[in-house]
């Protein structure tokens, strides 16, 4: 079987399940956005790979911008156009898409519709209510209107998919409600790539380049941009200003990134340790370099975000503590798992405190963080997620 599968982002657990795939005697292109900034799995051919697997790329010529609507609406159809005219070339028996800007996604579905090639929506968030919520508040009154058209067209691709893959039960809800059928409805709840993560020793080859040998380490890796408050980063910054064994070490990009980098110099926030997203080679060492892995999402968020920082956190055998709604599924895999401390997004001093406790216990730093590794060898198993995509194409293929 022929398969497209895209993710625009270009994430490694995506591009994982493509290898799998391939190995399985499928004929794979994996196909991502290299103007999409944020961090990237292995997506170079490498030793061992299976001959049916290669990776393509959709490249805009210039860096995709998330918070300029104007720009941001003309590259989203512009790529979109882009990746038809490949998918015309490639002619897959099914594709599949996801973290795709829902513009750019309705041009890539309306060529799957044109040649009647079965198209598999993998629903990574709700984008359309983030879209609805943020354009609400730029334009009161007329943006009313375009967040419920935004909504709409999220709706009405997915009910036009000849599958939804889906990644928490939480969406289900709103699946249903948008008149989804339950039988072309599936939860695959996301992974991270144990092969690319694995556990590796607290003191490595990063950590001493960055000096960070000797200090205790929190580390922040991912996005920060709008389901993100970067301001907890920076009072956590603040608790820790007159530790000087404390190192707080951010590897991200973006809005967020900017503003705390700002925020830095202007407080003299010495801790601090601002990096850009690490590549996927060093990425074992960099998690190894950290006591506690931090992750953060806003209340409005709600259950249809889930961070996979989380997940890949949970490959390090680190504790992980997370800002997060309780009600999202990362908080109740962290609960479940037993491998890390969750607080509420709008508690900051919670969120303080229960940073200085795992800085100042290393026995339930190891004990969460033993458990942490042992959730992610037993729930991230790519060829029993691959068993579960094969059985969904099984079920769309022409």
């Amino acid at each position: 079987m022929r398969i497209l599968l895209h993710d625009y982002s270009g994430h490694p657990f995506q591009v994982q399940l493509s290898r799998e795939l391939a190995a399985r005697g499928h004929r794979v292109d994996h196909v991502h956005c290299p103007s999409y900034t944020t961090g990237k799995g292995s997506l170079e051919r490498r030793p061992g790979d299976p001959d049916g697997f290669r990776v393509l790329e959709v490249d805009l010529g210039e860096p995709f911008d998330k918070y300029h609507f104007g720009r941001r609406l003309r590259q989203e159809v512009r790529y979109g156009k882009q990746f038809s005219a490949l998918a015309d070339e490639l002619r897959p028996d099914i594709l599949v898409s996801c973290n795709v800007p829902l513009f750019a996604q309705e041009q890539i579905q309306r060529w799957a519709r044109r040649t009647r090639t079965p198209f598999l929506f993998w629903q990574q968030d709700v984008y359309s209510f983030a879209m609805r919520d943020t354009v609400a508040r730029k334009l009161p009154g007329p943006g009313h209107l375009a967040g419920a058209w935004f909504v709409h067209m999220e709706k009405r691709m997915l009910r036009r998919s000849d599958a939804v893959v889906t990644i928490s039960p939480d969406f289900l809800p709103i699946l249903h409600d948008w008149g989804l059928a339950d039988d072309r409805v599936h939860v695959v709840e996301n992974w991270a790539p144990l092969e690319d993560l694995p556990e590796r020793p607290r003191h490595n080859d990063w950590s001493a380049a960055h000096g960070l040998d000797d200090r205790r380490v929190l580390l922040y890796s991912g996005t920060l941009g709008l389901k993100h408050n970067p301001d907890l980063l920076r009072r956590l910054a603040v608790a820790v200003q007159d530790e000087p064994d404390v190192a707080l070490v951010v590897a991200s990009e973006g809005m967020g990134a900017d503003w705390l980098a700002e925020r830095v110099a202007e407080e003299h926030l010495d801790q601090v340790v601002l990096l850009p997203f690490q590549p996927i080679e060093v990425f074992p060492d960099v998690l190894g370099s950290a006591d506690v892995l931090l992750a953060i999402l806003e209340p409005e968020a709600g259950v249809f975000s889930v961070p996979s920082k989380v997940l890949s956190y949970h490959c390090a055998g680190r504790p992980i503590l997370a800002s997060v709604p309780s009600a999202n599924l990362a908080a109740r895999t962290i609960a479940d798992a037993g491998s890390g401390l969750t607080v509420e997004p709008d508690d900051a001093d919670g969120f303080v405190a229960a940073a200085r406790r795992l800085l100042g216990d290393p026995d339930l730093r190891h004990d969460l963080g033993t458990k942490a590794r042992a959730h992610a060898e037993a729930a991230f198993d790519v060829h029993r997620i691959g068993d579960r995509f094969d059985a969904i194409f099984r079920r769309i293929a022409p």
